[in-house]
Formats: structure tokens, sequence, C-alpha cells
């Protein structure tokens, strides 16, 4: 078994589904996520391992005020849905989204077998991220820590 600060990716927990409320949550479809850089301890940026099963999508559409965000396709392919259109990424390409950047986006899984991918975002508190195709924002509270929101702000 290795010891940190080396990690086999295989012994870090599943995280299936996501933490949006619904009626966003169940339109995720198959998407597992294993969080590498909170299990090596890094604070500053996260690196995510994605595996998402056809039909899946990697979030709601959405961009982010002081998060960078990368993301690099290690196997199958996926379509790339930003505010030019759509684009497929496959196997060794790679995506990335400067902060503040207004351009939303996501990926989604047309193929019939699932692909794979490394996601990267730096940490940066007091991030908003907003949702351009839902009732949705993502927002830091000072009591209750990152929140969903309608725009308007009424809480989920």
């Amino acid at each position: 078994m290795l010891k940190l600060p080396a990690l086999d990716p295989g012994t870090v927990e599943e995280r299936r589904g996501s933490g949006y409320p619904e009626p966003y949550k169940s339109r995720m479809g198959d998407r597992v996520k294993r969080r590498l850089g909170a299990a090596c301890g890094l604070k500053h940026f996260g690196v995510n391992l994605v595996t998402l099963g056809p039909d899946g999508q990697s979030a709601l559409r959405h961009w982010h005020t002081l998060e960078d965000e990368f993301v690099y396709v290690l196997e199958g392919e996926v379509v790339l849905v930003t505010n030019e259109g759509e684009q497929t990424l496959k196997a060794g390409m790679c995506a990335g989204y400067p902060a503040g950047s207004k351009n939303g986006h996501h990926f989604i899984n047309r193929s019939q077998k699932p692909a794979k991918y490394l996601e990267m975002g730096t940490n940066v508190p007091g991030d908003t991220a907003f949702y351009p195709d839902d009732d949705l924002r993502l927002m830091e509270t000072e009591d209750e820590g990152m929140v969903y929101a309608h725009k308007d702000g009424r809480r989920y």
C-alpha cells in the first residue's frame, strides 16, 4: 500500500451523484468523482478523477467568479458545451476556464462508453458560480458556507 504523498486513486472514496438541489440533481446521470487533491491534503486547488457514464453530465453549465478550472480527458470522449456551441473532446485533449470569464461550460457524455477525465480548480474563498441556463447560483455565506440559491438569492 502506498503512503502519502503517493496515492492510488482506486483507494479514494467514490462520490456519486451531485450536491445540486432538485430538479437539477437528477439531470447529472451517472457521474463518479474521486477527490484526489483532498485525499493528498491539498488546500489551494482541487483535483478530481471523474468517470462520466453515457448520457451523464459533468455539471450544469456554469462559470466562476474567482475559480480557474482545467480539465484533461484521459479516456473516451465528451462534448464540451460553452457559449460558443459544442466541441467533442477525446482522450489527450483539454479545456481551461479562467476565473471571471462569463463563458458557461460543462461536459456531456453522448457516447455509449464511460469517459474519464481529471478536473482541477483553485479553491478561492468568496467564489460564486453562476448557471446561465438555470435558476441557480452557488455562493458563499458567512453563516452557512457554500449554499445553492435561486438567481434572486432565495435559498433552495
